[in-house]
């Protein structure tokens, strides 16, 4: 059987087990097909970073199934909640404060104390997520820097040999992702533009709308944010002989004596999804004052932790 799946009931089942046994399934969207893992799954999630060769950690979009779900997994206030029953099932997305430091978010959240939430309206988004009991964390399904795909043959085209399966939804109805918008701040604002229009939003709160006037710290998107988790204490990348204060991150077998090791094995993915629960842990570690981390390679899945580490460091 192909990569390409026709999206019926025994299709969908056969896609939710594959999420929920770690795996990735590219699924159709209203705005552009999506390639899925489970968010509570930090390997998996880290396998999107990979299939995607996406460059950075960049925070990805949980999609749910229900309102109720929302709690779950952040802080919703009553403007959320009522923009929610407004706006969802649809393309319309929310940044919200996260409900917990739960670590097996962190890849998820890049490290971040906010989560990024939607409920699709396409019908095999959402029996997809119903039936796999999880958040699916997912960015659109093709190689990073390539086009976004809106049919399962682009899916296939850009994606092949990286992803386990191809749910066949159709053409994706709107073709334009997902407008985002902050609601951490007292005004919302608009991170990304999209399928939600900025004067639908304030006809909706009866307020003025802020757009990200392009600030770092301001987004516009999820794939954009600079500003991530960075420890409190002091840290030093690329150390080979840590000093005595320093609690100690490893990377490979040649750091038997490292207080925690990403993957004694050298596996780049295992590293990935260790990195900001280990980072966390370091950080609240009473018996150390500064942290040091071993060097990583600069290739693969290394490019994105390396760029992850480097704007902790200070």
């Amino acid at each position: 059987m192909g990569l390409i799946l026709k999206a019926d009931e025994a299709n969908i089942k056969r896609a939710a087990m594959a999420i929920n046994i770690g795996g990735l399934v590219a699924f159709p969207t209203e705005t552009v097909y999506g390639l899925g893992a489970n968010a509570y799954n930090k390997y998996a999630v880290a396998s999107i970073f990979e299939a995607k060769g996406r460059p950075t950690f960049n925070p990805l979009i949980s999609h749910i199934a229900e309102i109720d779900m929302m709690s779950k997994l952040a802080q919703p206030d009553e403007r959320a909640l009522f923009l929610a029953r407004k706006f969802w099932p649809g393309p319309l997305t929310f940044v919200l404060p996260r409900k917990d430091n739960n670590s097996s978010l962190d890849l998820v959240c890049a490290g971040l104390s906010t989560i990024t939430v939607r409920c699709p309206r396409h019908p095999v988004a959402l029996e997809l997520i119903r039936k796999s009991g999880v958040p699916i964390a997912a960015p659109s399904a093709n190689r990073s820097q390539t086009l976004s795909p809106t049919t399962a043959a682009a899916v296939l085209l850009s994606m092949e040999g990286n992803v386990d399966m191809i749910l066949d939804g159709g053409p994706c109805e709107v073709g334009v992702e997902s407008t985002i918008i902050d609601l951490t701040t007292p005004s919302a604002v608009i991170l990304r533009a999209g399928g939600v229009t900025k004067e639908e939003l304030e006809e909706a709160l009866g307020e003025k709308v802020l757009i990200s006037d392009g600030n770092p710290n301001k987004p516009t998107s999820p794939g954009q944010l600079l500003k991530h988790y960075a420890p409190k204490k002091k840290f030093r990348i690329n150390v080979v002989k840590p000093s005595d204060d320093e609690f100690f991150i490893g990377f490979g077998a040649e750091y038997p004596e490292a207080h925690l090791n990403l993957s004694f094995s050298g596996d780049l993915k295992e590293a990935a999804a260790h990195l900001f629960d280990y980072m966390r842990r370091a950080d609240e570690e009473p018996d150390f004052d500064k942290i040091a981390m071993a060097p990583i390679p600069e290739y693969g899945l290394g490019l994105a932790i390396n760029d992850r580490i480097k704007r902790a460091a200070r």
